[in-house]
């Protein structure tokens, strides 16, 4: 921006002054002019005032000159003696002789017929007259000289800053913007806040329920696998009722996914590769009436990232974004690198850095700008009663923040919807183990096999025992830390610790299984939990060699869980001794 120097010839620093001088100069002439016109008018109504006064007293003493009478012509006179302002009257006949006079000051002069001096006040007077208006201009002229002072110490200073390159507008302008920057920042903390509150509540929801689902789905699946009921209402009946409980679990895991207490595997995921992966289950989740178009970038980069939730959360956005287009509609899944900056990180609470972007995009009816900012909230849908949970989007939401990403949605009325999801790109390159597919029979223990059950749940730890005991393993039990060291204690056998996290008594599950350890070095250890608690998960990841199975867990997945504990660990034993 060019700042002018110089106004109408005259330097930026001394314009105002010069203003100021001008304007006390202009009162200063007004005032005389003022003064000298006040004057002139009062010098000519005292002469028209002595005019009137003396046509009077000619009208008044004419009879007394007609009959010759001095004594009422002296009492005309002496009248005017009530008016301090008359110095001199006198009344002369036709031969100029005088008639009847009055003086003040005796003074005589040879006047006309009737003669009439009136006094002028005097100068001291006079400028009293004039004090009010000589304050008034001597205020304004303070006023006017205070004004250019001012403005010419402002334009220095301004002048000074502007060499140290620093304008006063941009500073404004920039403090505006740190304004607006912090009260969105404080926004997205008060929201950030809310969504933790109601996390750490549906995490505790989530914790107990999962308890008693283990019990109730466990018990289920038993009457269906050993087809105790022949009945096929019963059978039926036994069927639904496990289905009931296991879209339970399902809402149960939404409810922790939200509450970012959900244990995740992580590992080093091709987001590209999975999202091809997905299409046979989009198409035929979405229908006929769903377009489905993919645009991925080349050369995306890997993310760490639990694979299984990745994908259930790509579903729920999928499934939200079918049921925004009724009619129909398409469904865009696009991939991308990028790059977060400071400033977005900041107004976003997230890291800058370099993210993967996944953008699910639909072009439905849109959300307006109330709705959009609750989406991500628990319960909350604008659906209708029984058509959604409103656990959906909030299971991405804390899915996508427990692996350190981020996560936005963009929409308009009637201008379709597109949510964002942004993972961490992956520093370093892990290798990626080949999945084995465990198919056919479950696995058969093997009574030599001794595990024991750590579980404070009475009903809980009776279902697992049943459990392991009906796929051959020989198995001891205990319901809290302190006993299970002592049952350790005393049978050295055991070859596999299956403990829940959250014990009673002292020692939480991590704890009983570090001393177990170190009485017992080659010691297996599986945990199991409703919800990820800091003893084994940190940063929403299970901590590095821990093996977890979560509740509630079903017979196929114990029994593949523990087998795979048991070859593992034998297979490294027999590595060892060959060596």
């Amino acid at each position: 921006m060019i700042v002018p120097t110089r106004i109408l010839g005259v330097d930026r620093a001394n314009f105002w002054p010069a203003v100021a001088l001008a304007g006390v100069l202009l009162l200063l002439l007004a005032g005389g002019v003022i003064v000298t016109y006040n004057e002139q008018a009062y010098k000519d109504a005292k002469t028209q005032q002595a005019e009137a006064q003396s046509r009077i007293l000619a009208s008044t003493v004419t009879a007394a000159l007609a009959f010759d009478d001095r004594k009422a012509a002296h009492e005309y006179v002496n009248a005017l003696a009530v008016d301090p302002q008359i110095q001199v009257a006198a009344v002369y006949d036709a031969n100029g002789n005088l008639f009847a006079a009055y003086s003040r000051t005796d003074a005589r002069t040879a006047p006309p017929a009737v003669k009439l001096q009136m006094s002028i006040d005097p100068i001291s007077r006079r400028l009293e007259r004039y004090g009010i208006l000589a304050l008034l201009v001597a205020m304004a002229s303070l006023i006017f000289v205070l004004l250019g002072i001012a403005q010419r110490r402002l334009a220095a200073a301004n002048e000074q800053l502007r060499r140290q390159g620093v304008d006063l507008a941009m500073a404004n302008e920039n403090l505006r913007a740190q304004i607006a920057q912090r009260e969105n920042v404080e926004s997205a903390l008060r929201q950030a806040q809310k969504m933790e509150a109601m996390g750490q509540l549906t995490g505790g929801i989530a914790h107990d329920f999962n308890n008693l689902l283990q019990v109730i789905m466990g018990n289920l699946e038993v009457l269906q696998r050993r087809k105790l009921v022949a009945d096929d209402n019963a059978v039926r009946m036994i069927g639904a009722a496990r289905r009931g409980a296991e879209r339970a679990a399902t809402l149960t895991q939404r409810l922790l996914a939200f509450a970012r207490r959900q244990p995740l595997a992580p590992k080093s995921i091709d987001v590209n590769k999975l999202v091809n992966g997905m299409s046979e289950l989009l198409h035929r989740t979405l229908g006929e009436s769903i377009r489905i178009e993919t645009v991925q970038a080349g050369g995306i980069w890997r993310v760490h990232a639990d694979a299984n939730q990745l994908e259930n959360a790509l579903l729920n956005l999928a499934v939200n974004a079918r049921d925004a287009m009724e009619s129909g509609g398409k469904l865009t899944i696009e991939t991308a690198n990028v790059h977060l900056d400071d400033a977005y990180a900041e107004a976003n609470e997230i890291r800058a850095g370099q993210y993967v972007l996944i953008a699910v995009s639909d072009t439905g009816t849109g959300m307006p700008d109330d709705v959009a900012a609750k989406a991500f909230e628990p319960f909350f849908t604008t659906k209708d009663v029984g058509k959604g949970s409103g656990l959906g989007l909030s299971q991405v939401y804390g899915f996508i923040k427990q692996s350190g990403g981020h996560a936005k949605i963009y929409s308009e009325p009637g201008q379709g919807t597109t949510i964002k999801l942004y993972l961490p790109r992956l520093a370093q390159e892990e290798d990626v183990p080949a999945a084995s597919a465990l198919a056919g029979a479950l696995p058969q223990g093997q009574l030599d096999r001794l595990i024991l059950i750590v579980e404070d749940d009475e009903d809980v730890r009776a279902h697992a025992v049943a459990m392991l005991k009906e796929l051959g393993y020989a198995v001891l039990e205990a319901a809290d830390g302190t006993e299970a060291l002592r049952v350790l204690d005393a049978h050295p056998h055991v070859r596999l610790l299956f403990t829940d996290v959250g014990l009673p008594g002292g020692l939480n599950g991590r704890q009983l299984a570090d001393e177990a350890r170190r009485r017992r070095p080659e010691l297996a250890v599986l945990f199991t939990t409703g919800y990820a608690r800091n003893a084994i998960v940190h940063h929403g990841r299970l901590d590095p060699g821990v093996e977890l199975i979560t509740k509630p867990f079903t017979f196929a997945a114990l029994a593949n869980k523990v087998h795979a504990i048991f070859e593992r660990r034998e297979g490294s034993q027999r590595t060892a001794a060959s060596r």
